[in-house]
C-alpha cells in the first residue's frame, strides 16, 4: 500500500508556484550526481505532513508514492540542505554581515518572486513576524546562541527566524539570525535588503509593537519609508496620558465575517508632529469591561476574608491600593485608568491613509500572525541535528517553501468560495492510498475513496484522481 494524496496535490503546486523550475535551474548549473530538486521536494513534502529531521524524512518516504525519489539516500538530503544554505561569493554579498550572509536560498526566493511578478505587480505592504527555533546541539558555527526564547527553553541554543509576507499573506522571503538577536534590531536591515532584492520603489512596513523603538522609527523616516507600527499603549507615557485623552469623535466601521459582526472605530490624533491612530474593537471593549468587573467582584469577596491571600496575586493587585505592607483596598482610580484601554489598540504611522484604512492594514498583520501560528509545525522543523550553518539554513528554508505551498493551496480553496480545516485536509490527503492486489491470476491497483478534505484539495489544485481500479501491468 502506498499513500498517494500528498504528492498528487503538492507536485502540482510545486510546479505552478515555480519551485520546481527555479530549483532545477539553479541546481542544473552544477553536476550534483543526484536529483537535487527531488531531494528538496521530498523534504518540503515531509515538512507539510509530519515535520522533523531529514533522517525522519528518509524513512517517511518509504510509505509514499513520490516520483523520482527512489534513488535518493539520506546523504543526498543532507547535501541538498547544504546547497540551499550555501553562502554566495563575497562579491554577491550586498553588504550582508557574517551573521546574516547572502545564500543560495535568497536566489530561490528572488526567482520565485519574479515568477509571480505578473500576479503581484508591486509589493506595497510588507508584514514581518519572527520566531525562535531551538537546537538540541550547538546549532552551527554562528546561528546557535542563547537568547530570549519564545519556546520557553532558555537552557538551549537557538536561532531567530523571520518570515516576510505580502499584503495577501503570500510568503516573500525569510531571514535567519543568531539566537541572541533582538527583534527590534532586525527590521531595518531586512527592509533595506528587501528593497534591493525585489526592486521595490514604494513599501509600507507593517509591524507589531515588539518591533518598534525610537531608533527604528528614526531609521524608517530617514529612509523615507512608510510605516504602520503598533504602539505599547500602556507603557508609552505620551500615548497613555495624552493620545488616549483626545476627545475627538471616532469614525465607526462594521465588519461582517463568517456571519459575525464586529464593530470597530478609529480616529487620528496628532501630537508633537507624530500621527497616531487610536482604534477600538467595541466587542473586545465589552469583554474587557466584563472581565474587569468579574475580577473586582472577586476582590471584594476576598477582602471580606482577609488580605493575605492577595499579597502575591498580581492580577488582583493591579486594582488595589496598598494601605500597609499586607493590607489592601480597592482603588477606584486604578479601575478607571484601566478602563481607558478597553478594546483599544494604538498605531503610529507616517502614511496619509484615513484612520480606518490604516487600522485595516494593521489588522492584516493579525492575519499574518495567525498564519505564522497555524504554520508553527512547519516552521519548528525540530529536531534539528545539523551541525553546520549552511545545512541548518537549508533545513529551515524548506519550512519556508512548505509555507509557500500551504498558502498556494489555501488561496486556491478560497477561490472556490470554500474554506477548510488545514489539519483535516492534511489528514484526508494522507489517507488516500493505492493498494496492489492479485485476483484471478491478474494484478490490479485499487485506490481508496477520497475523504472530503482530500476531495477539496484535489479540486482546488486541479488534479484528477487516478481510476478506482486499474491494471497493474499498465502502470
Amino acid at each position: 500500500m502506498r499513500r498517494i494524496g500528498p504528492a498528487l496535490v503538492f507536485e502540482r503546486l510545486w510546479e505552478e508556484t515555480g519551485c520546481r523550475a527555479v530549483i532545477a535551474a539553479l541546481a542544473g548549473q552544477r553536476k550534483h550526481g543526484f536529483a537535487l530538486e527531488r531531494a528538496v521536494f521530498l523534504t518540503v513534502l515531509h515538512r507539510l505532513f509530519v515535520s522533523g529531521s531529514d533522517r525522519a524524512a528518509d524513512r517517511w518516504r518509504e510509505d509514499y508514492a513520490i516520483a523520482g525519489v527512489a534513488e535518493l539516500d539520506l546523504h543526498h538530503l543532507y547535501r541538498a540542505m547544504a546547497w540551499l544554505g550555501e553562502e554566495l561569493p563575497e562579491k554577491e554579498q550586498d553588504g550582508r554581515t557574517p551573521f546574516s550572509p547572502r545564500c543560495l536560498k535568497d536566489m530561490v526566493e528572488e526567482r520565485l518572486f519574479a515568477h509571480r511578478r505578473d500576479l503581484l505587480t508591486r509589493l506595497d505592504l510588507v508584514f514581518m513576524d519572527t520566531t525562535s527555533l531551538y537546537f538540541e546541539g550547538a546549532g552551527g558555527q554562528t546561528l546557535g546562541r542563547h537568547g530570549y526564547s519564545k519556546d520557553h527553553r532558555p537552557d538551549l541554543r537557538q536561532m531567530i527566524l523571520a518570515v516576510l509576507l505580502d499584503g495577501d499573506g503570500r510568503p516573500v522571503c525569510s531571514e535567519m539570525w543568531p539566537g541572541n538577536t533582538a527583534d527590534v534590531t532586525t527590521l531595518i536591515p531586512v527592509v533595506d535588503r528587501l528593497r534591493g532584492r525585489f526592486a521595490i520603489a514604494r513599501v509600507c512596513v507593517v509591524a507589531d509593537r515588539g518591533m518598534i523603538s525610537a531608533e527604528t522609527v528614526a531609521e524608517l523616516e530617514a529612509r523615507r519609508l512608510l510605516y504602520i507600527l503598533g504602539v505599547r499603549e500602556r507603557s508609552d507615557k505620551l500615548v497613555r496620558e495624552l493620545v488616549l485623552e483626545d476627545v475627538a469623535p471616532f469614525v465607526p466601521l462594521v465588519i461582517n465575517k463568517r456571519g459575525r459582526q464586529t464593530d470597530y472605530e478609529a480616529k487620528t490624533v496628532m501630537l508633537a508632529g507624530r500621527r497616531y491612530i487610536v482604534c477600538r474593537n467595541r466587542q473586545e471593549a465589552e469583554k474587557d469591561a466584563a472581565d474587569r468587573a468579574s475580577i473586582v467582584a472577586a476582590l471584594e469577596r476576598q477582602l471580606t476574608k482577609g488580605d493575605k491571600a492577595l499579597v502575591g496575586n498580581t492580577g488582583y493587585r493591579r486594582f488595589l491600593n496598598t494601605i500597609s505592607d499586607d493590607h489592601f483596598a480597592i482603588d477606584p482610580d486604578k479601575i478607571a485608568e484601566d478602563s481607558k484601554f478597553d478594546g483599544i489598540f494604538v498605531l503610529r504611522t507616517n502614511t496619509d491613509l484615513d484612520p480606518l484604512a490604516a487600522m485595516l492594514c494593521y489588522k492584516q498583520l493579525w492575519t499574518v500572525e495567525q498564519t505564522f501560528r497555524t504554520a508553527k509545525h512547519l516552521l519548528s522543523t525540530r529536531p534539528i541535528f545539523h551541525k553546520l550553518d549552511e545545512t541548518i539554513r537549508g533545513h529551515v528554508f524548506c519550512s519556508f517553501l512548505a509555507l509557500v505551498l500551504k498558502k498556494a493551496l489555501e488561496d486556491r480553496i478560497a477561490a472556490l468560495g470554500r474554506s477548510g480545516s488545514w489539519p483535516e485536509i492534511i489528514a484526508d490527503l494522507d489517507s488516500l492510498t493505492e493498494t496492489e492486489i492479485a485476483y484471478d491470476g491478474k494484478r490490479f491497483i485499487v485506490r481508496s475513496a477520497p475523504r472530503p478534505g482530500a476531495s477539496l484539495a484535489l479540486r482546488a489544485a486541479g488534479v484528477a484522481l487516478p481510476p478506482t481500479v486499474r491494471d497493474a501491468a499498465a502502470s
